[in-house]
């Protein structure tokens, strides 16, 4: 399954809020720098969907805060 995500690094708590079938707004507490943002990305998508962290990837977008992900 591939999703659409917008990513809101430095935020106050980590939450994913999902905006229609497919978009997601992820909340999360790691800066944009040297890809701390994405790992957390990847670490609450995982926990939201109860996945294991490897079934998770960033298809495009991994240097900006549109991305698509892909889900297994």
């Amino acid at each position: 399954m591939k999703v659409f995500v917008r990513v809101k690094p430095n935020a106050r708590k980590n939450e994913v809020k999902r905006l229609d079938e497919n978009r997601y707004l992820v909340s999360v507490t790691a800066p944009p720098v040297d890809n701390k943002a994405n790992e957390k990305l990847i670490e609450v998508l995982a926990e939201h969907f109860d996945r294991p962290k490897s079934a998770i990837r960033i298809v495009r977008g991994a240097r900006v805060r549109e991305k698509i992900v892909e889900i297994l």
